[in-house]
């Protein structure tokens, strides 16, 4: 099976990886893996704990987000920029706070982290993507093997990751845990080839050490099987938060 699907991943990753670019001079979040997963720093904390202010933050969104990651907050579906409606509010402050104080390198996200003028435009920004609607399905895994590959990333998923992401791929808000269901294939897949590879100093250590142990095949399969999960159903659905149907 691995032979079968080591000629998959040659054909997929390409365009995949092509999407990131090295990081800039190595710091605290290329070198110390997992060590700066949660700091409770000054600037985080007053985000996290300020009321955010969506009409604020829509003013923000426009001017500094709209523009890659769409009006609807949907990104790309072929993974160069990130899905953000239907994200944890904890989740979208933690990773903007960390990209301006240098413990995630993205030098994309970099100088529109910076453009903020500092905590409360943060919380505010997070409370307006939060009034987003959720769109529906992602950017999938397509190749011929999608079948084989989602099968595989499941048994995959459920060993290794359901313990933080949930068997729903919903990820826990009060633990800065992610959501990964309804997140487009390309960027999963990117993220976790750079938290194996020492490109996200802000990942948690436990994850670390799980994804270190993955092969690119079976990165593949799980980031196959994570952006599938965005057509089954969750508990957003719970709520009025999913987009209509056109």
């Amino acid at each position: 099976m691995f032979k079968a699907l080591a000629v998959t991943v040659s054909l997929i990753l390409i365009p995949v990886f092509a999407v990131a670019a090295p990081p800039p001079q190595a710091g605290a979040a290329a070198t110390g893996r997992g060590s700066t997963w949660n700091l409770p720093y000054a600037e985080k904390q007053a985000a996290l704990t300020l009321m955010g202010h969506a009409e604020a933050g829509a003013e923000i969104y426009q001017a500094q987000c709209a523009a890659c990651h769409l009006p609807t907050g949907g990104g790309n579906p072929d993974g160069s920029t990130p899905r953000l409606a239907g994200q944890y509010t904890t989740v979208l402050i933690k990773q903007l706070a960390d990209i301006r104080a240098g413990l995630r390198e993205n030098p994309t996200m970099y100088p529109v982290a910076m453009s903020l003028a500092d905590a409360q435009a943060i919380a505010d920004l997070a409370a307006y993507i939060e009034t987003l609607c959720i769109p529906r399905g992602a950017g999938q895994y397509e190749a011929p093997d999608a079948a084989k590959q989602i099968a595989y990333g499941k048994a995959l998923f459920a060993e290794k990751c359901t313990l933080c992401h949930l068997p729903s791929g919903d990820g826990i808000k009060e633990k800065f845990y992610p959501v990964l269901a309804g997140q487009h294939y390309g960027y999963l897949l990117r993220q976790l080839v750079d938290i194996r590879d020492g490109r996200r100093g802000n990942a948690h250590p436990g994850m670390v050490k799980v994804v270190a142990k993955l092969n690119d095949v079976q990165l593949v399969a799980l980031a196959a099987y994570q952006a599938s999960l965005a057509t089954r159903v969750r508990g957003w659905t719970l709520h009025p938060r999913l987009c209509q149907p056109d």
